[in-house]
């Protein structure tokens, strides 16, 4: 699919966000790339480019202390080809974008992978 159509998604599913969750978005930019660079796989020690349907990088709400001032802001990557590389239909491609989005957000949020996993949101 094009970019214009996948960002169509990504925009259904970020306006399916509860209000109480598009409230945490404080700092962070959300992104579309097609495939996470080579430094983004190593940092996160991900060997296989399809096994990584997004990305937080920044620094989590809880963690910014007094001084978080003038920051470039925190990135939320959604990437488009592993997403399409699943093959789903349109309405089913939205919610896996969408749970994607939230599990990003969550880390933004502060949530660990472990507590994630936890609460099923793995």
């Amino acid at each position: 699919m094009d970019i214009d159509e996948f960002e169509d998604l990504v925009g259904q599913a970020l306006d399916s966000l509860p209000p109480e969750i598009e409230a945490g978005l404080d700092n962070v930019a959300i992104i579309i790339q097609d495939w996470p660079s080579p430094e983004q796989m190593e940092d996160n020690d991900i060997r296989d480019r399809y096994g990584l349907l997004g990305l937080y990088e920044g620094i989590a709400l809880p963690d910014r202390g007094t001084g978080y001032n003038m920051v470039a802001p925190d990135k939320i990557t959604i990437f488009q080809k592993p997403l399409e590389a699943l093959r789903l239909p349109p309405a089913e491609t939205v919610e896996e974008i969408r749970k994607t989005v939230l599990h990003e957000l969550a880390h933004h949020l502060g949530f660990s992978e472990d507590h994630l996993h936890d609460l099923g949101y793995d």
